[in-house]
């Protein structure tokens, strides 16, 4: 695997002793079972899978590279790099300005770019139509693009089943920036719709078995389908795709269902087969994070950006079992009481009650999503052990346990 040049206040001395621990033992990844140590009575599991991935560390190494290579240039972005609050505040503070924000509303006039300027196109990717407008202002995209590998793997699928009379459901938020980029994409080929969950996956089954009239299709998937989508016509030939920070698990149950919902009725080769468009970073980290819930643990904190699609997931598999804070960095671990968490149901901040008692021995795991710098997550450690009051120094108990000391 390649390694990048990412700046070095983004590593972590802890999680860094961690992660070349299990390589060292573990050098195909086989075990997913979390990592166990112990600083005084709170003891913390690791999941085997977190933190950067194989895209955002692409993507980081691109963006500053391109910052100290063009200095004294205008720099733009073409919205957020990814969804960490630091990452994309340490880009601003070196200058860089963002062409658009999470919904794609404009921040910057397009009219005054040029050809001088840098634009960077972020790792969701970006829009065939904002590509292209770029283009007739003189701006190239291609030199500092940072779309990870992945996404574009989704965009050259949906492409070559496009081609083959194949309509393309997207399992992914619409909303999202991956999503409105993977959806402009595969319309260039074929019909496309997105679907948000398996409760839109069967409400997308009935159309397909003639169980709801077709007149109020436009109605249930309003702004989801390309124009021109025919539900009695492009419903015959289906082929599913993911914004690939989606659960893994539930974009294969949904093409699993669609896959025997259409083959019924029109049979084998009504349904493309699309496991290999699966990002294998998400699938890793969501794998060790089921991993985790065979274990015994109080409560679980799950660090990264609030509007972070993988780091979500991570904090939904774990809610399954566990009490879950999802915090943005040790900052939102205001007191030994309460943190400043996103509530999973009604995607709002909020404070809450943190159960990090001094008075007794505590479990905790402690994760992240694909764009969080371990050294966000070393932060959120130190915080829990300074509130739980413990006296030993957490290098001295990694050491010992590590047998390094």
């Amino acid at each position: 695997m390649k390694s990048f040049e990412v700046p070095a206040h983004y590593r972590s001395s802890i999680l860094g002793q961690i992660k070349a621990y299990r390589k060292s033992i573990d050098p195909r990844k086989k075990d997913d079972t979390p990592f166990r140590f112990s600083v005084g009575s709170t003891s913390f599991l690791i999941p085997r899978h977190f933190g950067f991935c194989y895209g955002v560390e692409n993507a980081i190494e691109i963006a500053f590279k391109t910052i100290e290579e063009n200095k004294g240039k205008r720099i733009f972005l073409l919205g957020e790099m990814i969804h960490n609050p630091e990452v994309n505040r340490d880009l601003q503070e070196a200058g860089v300005l963002f062409l658009v924000d999470n919904a794609g509303r404009r921040l910057v006039d397009f009219s005054t770019l040029t050809s001088d300027d840098i634009v960077i196109t972020p790792a969701f990717g970006t829009t065939v139509e904002m590509e292209d407008e770029l283009k007739r202002l003189g701006v190239s995209l291609h030199q500092y693009n940072t779309t990870c590998p992945f996404v574009e793997k989704v965009w050259k699928r949906s492409a070559e089943l496009g081609g083959r009379g194949y309509t393309l459901i997207v399992h992914g938020k619409y909303k999202h920036e991956e999503t409105r980029a993977t959806f402009s994409h595969a319309k260039q080929s074929g019909p496309v719709l997105i679907i948000r969950d398996m409760k839109e996956a069967n409400e997308l089954a009935a159309f397909i078995r003639g169980e709801r009239d077709s007149s109020t299709f436009r109605d249930v998937f309003a702004d989801k389908f390309s124009e021109g989508f025919d539900p009695e016509n492009d419903l015959k030939k289906i082929g599913v795709v993911n914004q690939t920070t989606m659960l893994a698990t539930e974009t294969q149950e949904i093409a699993a269902f669609l896959k025997e919902v259409v083959q019924g009725i029109y049979g084998e080769g009504s349904s493309a087969d699309t496991r290999d468009t699966l990002c294998y970073a998400t699938n890793d980290n969501q794998t060790a994070t089921l991993g985790v819930l065979q274990e015994e643990a109080d409560c679980a904190v799950v660090v990264g950006g609030f509007n972070s699609s993988n780091t979500f997931q991570i904090a939904t598999i774990l809610e399954q079992r566990f009490p879950v804070f999802f915090v943005r960095n040790a900052a939102d671990l205001f007191s030994a009481e309460h943190a400043r968490c996103l509530n999973l149901q009604t995607h709002q901040e909020e404070i809450k009650s943190i159960p990090f008692s001094k008075s007794k021995e505590t479990r905790i795991i402690v994760t992240s999503g694909a764009s969080c710098p371990d050294k966000t997550v070393d932060d959120v450690i130190r915080r829990i052990i300074e509130l739980r009051g413990e006296s030993v120094a957490i290098e001295q108990a990694l050491n010992e346990f590590l047998n390094i000391g």
